[in-house]
């Protein structure tokens, strides 16, 4: 399997003014610990990074130091993660027939999570990691009012990874590209070209770091994890 990190973003809502993913967490940068897990998989076999070419020395330290057999490359990154995914799937090699693609802010998915995905793309085109919705959702107008409460059971906020059919994809963004959509994870795309995408059970800790409080948060779940 097949997998791409999108880590082209900045911290702005982590107050950073660099790259939110070379932020430590216990001692080390966030993209590490995605690294980590993505070598730990079963399934995965090749790993490409899309990130912005100033971060490439800090990435290819981190791809040093994280012990692993499987090749990792480094791929010129978007404006936006939507055009740094397109670049991703352009510089995969030609054989590839399935990809994942997992957001490297989401540094505390586990290796069982990449390994459920992979094997549950062989039955379907295109999946996401999601969760059930716990909260009650309303939907509010730009006044501030609600003006639904949809049915709970229905709803699942969606993680990564996310699995596609690469040639699949590569069309649903070449059609993004062309009528100038723009999404924020892929599974939209696959959507708007009306091509099913699967619900695969993804993980409660498996939250993405945006702000300081999410980075408290995963050193809290690492630390349980590691019994620290």
């Amino acid at each position: 399997m097949y997998l791409l990190i999108p880590a082209a973003g900045m911290g702005k809502r982590m107050g950073s003014d660099r790259n939110k993913l070379l932020l430590t967490l216990m001692g080390k940068p966030l993209l590490t610990w995605t690294l980590q897990a993505a070598h730990a998989s079963q399934e995965i076999t090749w790993i490409g990074i899309i990130g912005q070419s100033y971060d490439f020395p800090d990435f290819k330290t981190i791809m040093a130091e994280v012990s692993g057999s499987k090749p990792v490359e480094l791929i010129q990154g978007g404006e936006t993660r939507q055009e740094s995914v397109y670049n991703g799937l352009q510089a995969l090699p030609s054989h590839a027939q399935q990809v994942l693609i997992h957001d490297g802010a989401r540094c505390l998915a586990t290796p069982l999570l990449f390994d459920r995905c992979a094997k549950a793309l062989q039955t379907c085109q295109g999946l996401i990691a999601a969760i059930a919705v716990k909260d009650t959702i309303k939907i509010v107008d730009e006044s501030g009012y609600i003006q639904d409460t949809p049915d709970r059971r229905q709803l699942w906020a969606a993680q990564t990874p996310q699995g596609f059919e690469v040639e699949l994809l590569k069309h649903c963004h070449q059609q993004g590209r062309t009528l100038n959509w723009e999404v924020t994870d892929d599974a939209a795309l696959f959507e708007r070209c009306q091509l099913p995408v699967k619900i695969v059970e993804g993980e409660e800790t498996n939250l993405k770091v945006t702000t300081p409080v999410d980075l408290a948060i995963a050193e809290f779940i690492l630390r349980q994890r590691l019994n620290l």
